[in-house]
């Protein structure tokens, strides 16, 4: 399904970074793991910004485009090809994780969700931004399966332990390419890794 989309010459969600992520960028050190990466947009920003960064998608058709955007940026990144419901990272390894829009049915998100907390390093940083259940039926991006949106009380409870620096569900325009556009409901999530 994602190879389809990705299939064409144009980016998808644009070459743009996730505006959420542009705002908290200085919150993050690397390296960074970026996860449901896609066509590279968010990697390439965190790249241009001096950060290692680890994109993983199921992708490769959506890879192979990240890579031929950080080529065009002059930044490198590394990327892994993977289901993201079988993806393993490293344990301790990674200072930030990103998930932007990085929907999963709930009981896959949560395992998901599980393995990144593991990721990260003590003191980690993890920015999550992600379409809220509000946003079911909008037509302006995200999936149309109740199951796979989220809500902050679900998200929170998936990293037991971490300090909340910032949680909130919010409507907020999105114009990120042509897959989402429009006022959208979302939830976007800064959360610290206890030390």
């Amino acid at each position: 399904m994602w190879d389809q989309r990705y299939a064409g010459e144009a980016y998808v969600y644009g070459q743009t970074a996730n505006t959420f992520l542009q705002q908290h960028i200085t919150d993050l050190t690397g390296p960074v793991l970026s996860v449901a990466e896609g066509e590279g947009r968010n990697a390439v920003f965190l790249a241009q910004h001096g950060l290692e960064v680890v994109g993983v998608d199921s992708s490769a058709v959506g890879l192979a485009k990240a890579q031929r955007l950080a080529k065009s940026k002059k930044v490198t990144i590394t990327t892994v090809q993977a289901d993201l419901a079988e993806y393993q990272p490293a344990v301790n390894y990674f200072a930030s994780v990103v998930s932007i829009f990085a929907h999963l049915p709930s009981q896959l998100r949560r395992t998901l969700h599980h393995r990144l907390a593991k990721a990260l390093r003590p003191g980690g940083v993890l920015l999550l931004e992600g379409y809220s259940k509000q946003q079911l039926g909008r037509g302006t991006g995200g999936p149309n399966n109740l199951d796979m949106l989220f809500s902050l009380d679900e998200l929170l409870q998936d990293f037991p332990g971490f300090k909340v620096i910032l949680g909130q569900e919010i409507q907020r325009e999105v114009i990120e390419g042509t897959g989402h556009t429009g006022l959208a409901e979302v939830v976007q999530l800064i959360l610290q890794k206890p030390k």
